[in-house]
């Protein structure tokens, strides 16, 4: 959740960790800190945001070519001044950030405090950054000794950049199910939670495994194993990610940029996959596994958050396409289960990060099982990526924004083309609507754009319903996904209590709750079940309530009836939310926006959940 940014180089280190740090704030911005290395280690920090730290640092600031940063995402501790990283150790000799969680932090914390280690905060990260100084100290071995055999005795989640006083112009770095990817430059090197404070500077990368350590200087890199087994020469990759596309450009906020991106990241989450003059999808990721595929007896599809929602809607298109039962679960609730697992069942994990910690323990628990496993994820080289057999990037590209637009439909449209390809693979679906499938799939960026265009009609809906305190979002079919999905935009980011319900639960429940103030958004595509959706409508007219209409366009029986209607183009139901989900995220934006929240770093949330 937190990140974390190293520089050992020629260049002056605190621009790099600052705008490196602005980099990653979508991944936590409740305290931020730097340690710099000049005739020892300066640390400042503080609770706050980066712009914050910025202010705190003096006019002429130390001069240094070595360094680490760090911004937080509390889970140990609240966000003060003294729990904010990076944190030193009693004596001084080492100074640490860290992104993960110590699991028996709280033991190895009463053994030090036995030695006489004093503890000024309330983190996890306190106590590891001692437990290096003691063994360092005691055993009078190297630094990296002394951090490899104090990881030996850590359970839990790492990623850490690490300073020692007696060995200047040197970072350690360790990982271990937090990610971290090491940038390689000229007599320089940077390490990073992600990429993305990086590519300014060099596109050579390497993805740190996890239970190894890297040992990094102006004169090179060693990469080890706990045990100091040394790796010879690690895997160097080269990102494709241009530093345009981290950039916010004219917009005001990522999320809306990002939103603004969707016709585009379909279309490249398609592009060289589906040949609709040749009537086929290839996905290349996929090819070795295809007849595996073909005998599934069942899809398990596993994810978190706007990814669960995603996950949902493939449930429905597997079942429709290809005839396989599908069974959808929260990544929490599947690594805990005593889950059933049969030999021909094939788990799909889904994250955009690809390190969403509770669906990589969901994948490894798959494969222990005998699964195999395929990953959907937006980042090369991430763990999810690297752990399953096999898999398909979405292309979406970065998606800074925490509360996720991009990547929720660049997922869906990943899980239709598998569907599609394997329900055409099985014989279930037939060569007429598998050709009409495919041609209303590259469709979709088209009509993407025309509901963009309704964006200022969509402004005007939100200033009407800015200071509202309770929404419902109802769907049925394909669109109940899309209602929680809708209900969690809002949620996330206008702080605004929201609900997404099938449509026909209404009359279980939640109808008690229709009344003047409380809106209703129904997403309402021509499809088999509309005219209970019209039913649906009328109730709540009768109570009183608002009703905020998705239809499709031309519909003149809801319109009638509702207070206020976006109408999206009609296309195959299957694909409807890819389109629908698209006024939604408008919807909750402008909401937002209009009640003057954070947009891109709503309260209490990070984009890439690392940790439990």
């Amino acid at each position: 959740m937190c990140g974390i940014i190293g520089y050992v180089g020629n260049r002056d280190v605190i621009p790099v960790l600052i705008n490196g740090l602005k980099r990653l704030e979508y991944r936590g911005y409740d305290s931020a800190g730097i340690a710099l290395f000049n005739n020892g280690i300066k640390v400042f920090k503080c609770s706050g945001k980066i712009r914050k730290l910025e202010q705190i640092l003096p006019l002429n600031a130390v001069k240094a070519d070595t360094g680490i940063g760090h911004t937080r995402w509390a889970t140990h501790g609240e966000p003060t001044d003294i729990n904010a990283h990076p944190h030193q150790s009693m004596n001084g000799y080492f100074t640490l950030v860290h992104n993960g969680i110590i699991e028996n932090y709280s033991r190895l914390k009463k053994r030090l405090e036995d030695r006489g280690y004093i503890f000024k905060s309330d983190t996890d990260t306190e106590v590891l950054v001692n437990l290096i100084e003691y063994i360092y100290m005691k055993g009078n071995v190297s630094a990296v000794t002394a951090v490899r055999l104090a990881l030996r005795k850590v359970v839990g989640a790492y990623g850490l950049a690490i300073l020692c006083s007696n060995e200047p112009g040197k970072i350690i770095a360790a990982r271990n199910s937090s990610p971290l990817v090491i940038g390689i430059g000229q007599n320089e090197y940077f390490v990073a939670s992600d990429a993305t404070p990086i590519v300014a500077f060099t596109k050579r990368v390497v993805y740190l495994d996890d239970h190894r350590l890297a040992v990094m200087s102006k004169d090179g890199m060693e990469t080890a194993d706990l045990e100091n087994n040394l790796q010879v020469e690690p895997e160097v990759h080269t990102l494709e990610m241009d530093i345009g596309e981290i950039e916010k450009g004219n917009f005001p906020h990522f999320m809306l940029k990002e939103i603004f991106e969707q016709s585009r990241s379909i279309q490249d989450t398609f592009r060289g996959r589906l040949f609709p003059d040749h009537a086929e999808i290839h996905l290349g990721g996929l090819h070795e596994v295809i007849p595996l595929l073909e005998k599934a007896g069942r899809i398990i599809l596993v994810g978190c958050g706007t990814s669960w929602h995603a996950a949902l809607v493939g449930g429905y298109l597997f079942e429709e396409f290809c005839g396989i039962t599908a069974s959808v679960e929260y990544g929490s609730e599947f690594r805990y289960r005593k889950v059933i697992i049969h030999p021909d069942d094939i788990v799909i994990a889904i994250s955009q990060s690809g390190e969403t910690a509770d669906t990589l323990a969901a994948v490894k628990k798959a494969q222990k099982s005998g699964a195999m496993v395929l990953g959907i994820c937006n980042v090369v080289g991430s763990s999810i990526a690297r752990m399953t057999q096999a898999g398909v990037y979405t292309h979406a590209g970065p998606e800074i924004g925490v509360a996720s637009t991009k990547a929720f439909t660049a997922q869906i449209t990943i899980l239709t083309m598998i569907s599609m390809m394997l329900g055409r693979k099985r014989g279930v679906l037939g060569k007429v609507p598998y050709n009409r499938f495919i041609r209303a799939l590259q469709e979709i960026p088209e009509k993407i754009e025309e509901i963009l265009r309704m964006d200022r009609n969509i402004h005007t809906i939100a200033e009407k319903y800015s200071e509202t305190n309770n929404f419902i979002y109802l769907g049925r079919g394909y669109s109940f996904p899309v209602a929680l999905e809708g209900a969690l935009k809002l949620k996330e980011i206008s702080y605004i209590h929201a609900e997404g319900y099938p449509a026909a639960e209404m009359k279980h429940g939640p109808i008690a709750l229709i009344d003047a103030k409380m809106p209703v958004v129904v997403i309402a595509p021509k499809d088999d079940s509309y005219d209970k959706i019209v039913s649906n409508v009328q109730e709540i007219k009768a109570r009183g309530g608002d009703v905020i209409a998705v239809v499709n366009k031309g519909d003149t029986l809801i319109a009638g009836m509702a207070n206020h209607v976006i109408e999206i183009p009609e296309t195959d139901l299957a694909l409807t939310p890819l389109l629908s989900v698209i006024p939604l995220q408008l919807l909750a934006y402008h909401i937002a926006v209009l009640r003057g929240c954070d947009v891109d770093q709503p309260r209490n949330l990070a984009k890439s959940v690392t940790v439990e």
